[in-house]
């Protein structure tokens, strides 16, 4: 015998119009995922210098053309740059020590001679990245920026060794003098040429080669560029003329230097002909850039970093093995003591340390926030947050190589 079933018209238009709302709300909730939400790790202010208090821990965008100027010669950490090319854009987050510079800068007497700030901290805080923030402050403010992105490339792999023409026991670095110049035209040939800078004294090269009195600061440049052999002596006469053109309130300097203490180290990687090593005071890239951080000119501002992978010339590899060697329960070795050298800090004193440190809570989760929108994170699993920052104890540089795989 078969039983046949049958359901009342109510409970069938009751559970039609269930589906119908379920089927409703659903697609009510796709429509909603479709509308732009607000992103509270972004900041839309690209004016550097209106960058508070207010927008700490937010990211902003660097635009690809003004990336190319400040950027294209070096100023970004290697990893970063790769970070770039996967994410296609150059976004920095406004961290505190940057926006304490900058408050102080907005604040500064630059009639009197110029502040000297220093910042310290250990490896992969994110030092090299504030530089950069300050830098595109510096070119947003027309700055002349005076810019050496990474002081021990000279002093560990120099392109080429050659002994000094105009000093007698010191050594020249033609190819890196060479492509600093590059650098430094790309950052500041436009305005250079608009505040009509021009050279005080004449230069002579050689018995047919000069640069008389009077010619356009570019033609120093070029110059030094163009004839690599004469590279390290025009730096030294470029620096000296922007100290002279900052004082006499043509121009306006900022002075930026990564690994500012590998110019105090004890000796180089670099060997004489005689297999001896050289030390930092014997090449002649030194001198310039201690002569630009003395505060015996006005008109300017020098940022400078001491790193723990200048000590000893350490390797990066090796740097990040003895920091994390160190447990939890060992003291760490202040990273203000990289100044222990008395001449480095007689050279700077007095100054301003500015502490950098690794992200607090709100920077630590806008990273996480700005990692899972470039899908850098795509496995968020239930308190992976959590678990990645103990693991990378809020360590920029850590946190960024932890979600490489995910």
């Amino acid at each position: 015998m078969i039983l046949k079933m049958t359901i009342p018209n109510t409970v069938w238009y009751q559970t039609r119009s269930i589906v119908s709302s379920v089927t409703a709300n659903t697609a009510a909730a796709a429509a909603l995922d479709r509308v732009p939400k607000v992103v509270e790790f972004r900041t839309p202010e690209q004016t550097v210098a209106n960058h508070t208090r207010a927008t700490l821990g937010r990211y902003y965008t660097v635009p690809g053309d003004v990336r190319k100027k400040i950027f294209a010669h070096g100023g970004l950490p290697k990893s970063f740059e790769r970070q770039i090319k996967t994410f296609n854009e150059c976004s920095l987050m406004v961290r505190r020590p940057a926006v304490e510079i900058m408050e102080y800068l907005q604040r500064t007497d630059f009639a009197r001679p110029v502040n000297r700030f220093v910042l310290h901290g250990e490896d992969g805080v994110g030092k090299s990245l504030v530089l950069a923030h300050l830098l595109h402050y510096g070119f947003q403010q027309q700055y002349v920026l005076i810019h050496v992105p990474w002081v021990p490339n000279w002093m560990k792999r120099a392109k080429e060794i050659a002994n000094s023409a105009s000093h007698e026991g010191s050594i020249d670095l033609p190819l890196d003098g060479a492509a600093w110049l590059v650098h430094f035209k790309s950052q500041n040939g436009p305005l250079i040429k608009s505040l009509g800078l021009t050279v005080s004294r004449e230069y002579v090269w050689t018995k047919r080669e000069t640069t008389p009195a009077g010619a356009p600061l570019m033609e120093l440049v070029e110059h030094g560029i163009n004839r690599a052999k004469f590279s390290c002596d025009t730096i030294a006469a470029l620096v000296e003329e922007l100290k002279q053109h900052a004082s006499a309130g043509r121009a306006r300097a900022m002075v930026v230097i990564d690994g500012y203490n590998a110019f105090f180290q004890p000796h180089t990687r670099l060997l004489t002909e005689a297999k001896a090593r050289i030390t930092p005071d014997q090449i002649t890239l030194t001198k310039p850039f201690l002569s630009i951080t003395r505060n015996d000119w006005t008109n300017g501002v020098c940022v400078v970093t001491v790193d723990q992978m200048v000590k000893e010339f350490k390797d990066t590899a090796a740097g990040r093995q003895s920091s994390a060697a160190a447990g939890p329960g060992q003291v760490q070795e202040p990273s203000l003591a990289l100044l222990e050298s008395r001449e480095c800090f007689e050279h700077l004193d007095p100054f301003v340390p500015v502490s950098v440190v690794g992200y607090d809570d709100a920077e630590y989760y806008s990273c996480i926030q700005y990692y899972l929108e470039r899908k850098w994170i795509q496995t968020n699993e239930p308190g992976f947050e959590e678990e990645l920052k103990l693991l990378s104890c809020q360590n920029p540089y850590q946190l960024m190589q932890l979600c490489a795989s995910l």
